[in-house]
């Protein structure tokens, strides 16, 4: 009786094991369009950025430091313009340095929160086109002590796509990519 109650046990038991098994749903990743070396590459291929700004301002005067993307592709390319000059300066996204010094600038912006983004937060870029927005950094990031300050875009760009069907990316699937935005240096006296 022993053998025939324990061999029942050890039967039910294995059968639940089974069940549990054969009830848990394998979730797949999502989709993915593109690794992030490959979105990465696109928009190295795709987009060009530039930092300009007056080589030298008076202390006390406004910092105004010109971002511009540039779409060198055929092809419309879509950017999300959070955390980049293009929505304004709401994040710290710039590396602010003093010449000779490793020391960054504190950043004293404000940083926003939010929810998803809508259609309206993208900068669509034609073909051959450019989105570009002057911002002060010195307001921001305490540029006003005489000195040459060394500025950085930090990038990178939260979401890029050619697919305008992928504009807005729902439910956070963005496709961040790396730019590269030559330095510049701003001498303030």
């Amino acid at each position: 009786m022993r053998h025939g109650h324990a061999g029942r046990i050890a039967l039910l038991t294995a059968a639940i094991a089974a069940a549990g098994c054969a009830a848990r749903k394998e979730e797949a990743p999502p989709p993915v369009d593109a690794r992030p070396e490959e979105t990465t590459a696109m928009a190295k291929k795709t987009l060009e950025c530039s930092l300009s700004a007056p080589s030298q301002v008076k202390a006390g005067e406004p910092v105004e430091v010109l971002f511009k993307l540039t779409n060198t592709s055929e092809q419309p390319v879509y950017v999300l313009k959070w955390h980049t000059p293009l929505e304004g300066i709401k994040n710290n996204f710039f590396k602010v340095t003093l010449a000779g010094s490793a020391t960054e600038q504190p950043y004293m912006g404000p940083m926003v929160k939010r929810g998803p983004p809508d259609e309206s937060s993208y900068a669509t870029l034609a073909p051959g086109a450019s989105a570009e927005r002057s911002v002060d950094v010195a307001q921001a990031y305490g540029v006003q002590t005489p000195g040459t300050y060394r500025i950085h875009f930090e990038g990178p760009l939260m979401d890029v796509t050619t697919d305008a069907a992928k504009v807005p990316a729902l439910n956070g699937q963005f496709h961040d990519s790396a730019v590269e935005c030559p330095d510049i240096e701003v001498t303030v006296t």
